[in-house]
């Protein structure tokens, strides 16, 4: 595969588009992280009070689920028009979905106030904040990749994908700040609302972001050819629904992309989300303290995505992928060793050097998922890819480990869980191609690939 000779962008346009992205993601994960740091912290007390502690955070981490579960029909629905209409379009709508339904939930009547309506709304506006999120990844990394410079694709589109440790990092903080300027009682009571309400401001400020960046001109130039074609009659059949293509043209990379985020989702969710309640739970860690750690680890986190996207450029897709998945499963078992030990600084070394590896996988993943599919089935594609592995990765794994933590009362079973993931995305990206040097402007946007990489006439393929 020749190396795509694509002119890269003025550098201010580039950073201006990389800037819009990030923001949005930031404050979409940080939607959706303060909803999970919540569900471990208080919403087991506040909506679903009456229940064995351990039980309880599970309900609670059951309505975080929901919010995985509506994530596939986001990427379904935002996927189709973000491939017919454009992305930056779609990527306001969801910025406000997720911003709205996060402010609503800081205003939302505990179950003291209410009763059963109280977990109720809380799960529909978690539905919400799921459907949006489904949308936002695919067209934020895809605005990202297909303005960049072909040659720095992967260090570009990681970008974007920051937005996760730093939403990860605000909601964290937030929380963090909060818990240590206020009693517990007075946390309980009103506290937990503020980050919540916040999110109101950051939503109008990626709003003005994302309104002042362009659409992607690979997708613009895909569309004008599709809509000469049907003006020239030069179509001999009529233009396939963007769900329709892809899982006629690309149902392996849609397979690839499941398997490869099956250890990337399980692990950062062990690493974030559940170690809050095993660490205070089962090793006797203080709530603030592990929010301090979790906290630290996602500046860590955050700084080495980029890293490892650039290095990505330099030694393809796959190798970095694959570092990142051996790591996280070597690590699974040291891991809850050292939270065991109930210290600051064993924890936080647990939970760094697990992001550490998980930023192997995350950095590339943009690119690489975004350099499978041909462009007006690119964002079904990779969104399809991503969520739908979602539900089966991402989604239950808070729910499973602290199911396993009860029923089993330590954690090696936790550990064979993340252990057996991370062998499925080693086999997932084993079986994938290299994808590093393809042009994204090249590839036909309504034509398959065939998997000999030569067209339907034995000539050599370029993408």
């Amino acid at each position: 595969m020749a190396r795509a000779a694509t002119a890269p962008p003025p550098p201010t346009d580039l950073k201006r588009i990389v800037a819009a992205s990030l923001i949005g993601t930031t404050i979409e994960w940080y939607d959706f992280f303060l909803y999970g740091s919540a569900a471990a912290l208080v919403f087991n007390k506040l909506f679903f009070p009456g229940s064995d502690p351990l039980v309880g955070t599970l309900l609670a981490f059951l309505t975080y689920a929901v919010g995985f579960a509506a994530r596939p029909v986001g990427a379904l629905v935002f996927g189709h028009f973000g491939d017919r209409l454009g992305r930056k379009r779609l990527l306001v709508l969801s910025l406000l979905m997720m911003g709205g339904a996060t402010f609503a939930i800081g205003l939302l009547p505990t179950h003291a106030t209410i009763g059963t309506a109280a977990p109720v709304l809380l799960t529909v506006l978690r539905l919400v904040q799921g459907f949006a999120l489904g949308g936002e990844w695919g067209g934020a990394v895809l605005l990202v990749s297909e303005h960049g410079d072909a040659r720095r694709r992967g260090f570009w589109a990681s970008w974007p994908q920051t937005g996760a440790p730093a939403g990860q990092l605000l909601a964290t903080g937030v929380l963090s700040l909060m818990t240590a300027l206020l009693p517990a009682t007075a946390f309980a009571a009103w506290g937990w609302r503020v980050p919540f309400l916040l999110s109101g401001v950051l939503v109008l400020v990626g709003l003005w972001m994302r309104l002042s960046v362009d659409e992607s001109p690979v997708f613009r130039a895909a569309l004008a050819r599709a809509e000469a074609r049907r003006t020239e009659g030069a179509a001999t059949r009529a233009e396939k629904l963007p769900l329709v293509a892809v899982l006629r043209h690309h149902w392996r990379e849609v397979l690839i992309a499941m398997g490869a985020r099956m250890a990337e989702n399980i692990s950062y969710y062990v690493l974030t989300a559940f170690v809050l309640v095993y660490a205070t739970s089962h090793a006797g860690v203080a709530q603030q303290t592990a929010l301090n750690a979790v906290l630290i680890a996602s500046a860590l986190h955050f700084a080495v995505i980029p890293a490892w996207g650039a290095l990505s450029d330099r030694i393809g897709r796959r190798p970095v992928y694959l570092l990142g998945a051996a790591g996280v499963g070597a690590w699974a078992f040291p891991f809850f060793a050292l939270v065991d030990s109930g210290r600051f600084g064993p924890l936080l070394l647990a939970v760094g050097v697990g992001l550490f590896f998980h930023g192997a996988m995350y950095a590339p993943q943009a690119a690489f998922f975004a350099e499978m599919f041909a462009t007006r089935m690119r964002y079904s594609g990779a969104s399809i890819g991503a969520q739908f592995a979602s539900v089966a990765a991402g989604a239950p794994a808070p729910l499973i480990a602290t199911a396993l933590l009860a029923d089993f009362g330590g954690p090696a079973p936790i550990a064979l869980y993340v252990v057996a993931a991370a062998l499925l995305t080693l086999v997932a990206v084993g079986a994938a191609r290299e994808t590093r040097s393809r042009d994204l402007a090249a590839v036909a946007e309504d034509e398959p690939r065939p998997a000999s990489g030569k067209t339907g006439d034995g000539r050599e393929m370029r993408v």
